[in-house]
């Protein structure tokens, strides 16, 4: 009996009974008014909860908040129209024009949208896929060196990183105490100079991010750069 227990809960799906009942029996008449006026109280929940807390819980919260407020400004930014002037040589003025304004430029007005064209670029950079090249692999020991913990030093199950790592803007450390892989801040880098062949020139941009690293997934998923990374 206990081993059939075992096999009806296993087999049976856990956690969509929910899910199936709203399908079924549909919502309660005051379930989205309730959802609304949770989603507004949520607001004033969280502010007493970043008053109260305290150490190192506070700081990944505020970590968490800054990386928010930023992510939600940028996008404010970028669907805020603005009013851009520019000179315009082309445009000749009908009929007489005033001596006052004979040396005035022609001006036209254009509507833009600030950062459309950046997103557009970085949605484009993550379609194409490219050929890997072949490597020659990286040993562990280039890889990581052991970083010794604990009162007397002898667990060595943490790996300081040796290479260049990406790390994401919202990205948050672990505590140190659970921390396996250390990623120094002097080899976190953002931007990468790339030389564009016809044009013959270098350019700083900003990396998106780390497609794929030939060494191992594993490289790919802590955004280690070696040779070879997309």
């Amino acid at each position: 009996p206990g081993c059939c227990l075992l096999l009806r809960y296993f087999t049976m799906p856990q956690g969509d009974y929910i899910e199936l009942h709203q399908k079924r029996h549909g919502f309660r008449m005051d379930h989205f008014e309730r959802q609304r006026k949770k989603e507004a109280r949520m607001v004033h929940k969280r502010s007493e909860f970043a008053q109260r807390v305290h150490g190192l819980r506070a700081k990944l919260l505020h970590k968490r908040r800054h990386a928010e407020k930023i992510e939600m400004k940028k996008t404010i930014n970028m669907h805020e129209e603005k009013d851009r002037k520019h000179k315009d040589d082309g445009v000749v003025p009908e009929g007489a024009v005033p001596a006052y304004l004979m040396d005035r430029d022609g001006m036209s007005h254009a509507k833009i949208l600030s950062n459309s064209i950046k997103q557009k670029r970085k949605e484009k950079a993550g379609k194409w896929s490219v050929p890997i090249p072949k490597v020659k692999p990286l040993s562990e020991d280039q890889m990581f060196s052991v970083i010794r913990s604990g009162k007397r030093a002898k667990k060595t199950w943490k790996r300081l990183v040796n290479k260049v790592t990406f790390v994401g803007e919202d990205f948050t450390r672990k505590p140190p105490k659970y921390e396996r892989f250390v990623r120094p801040m002097a080899l976190r880098s953002k931007k990468a100079h790339v030389t564009h062949p016809e044009l013959k020139a270098t350019f700083c941009l900003d990396i998106i991010g780390v497609k794929k690293n030939p060494q191992s997934q594993m490289y790919t998923g802590l955004g280690v750069i070696t040779k070879g990374t997309i």
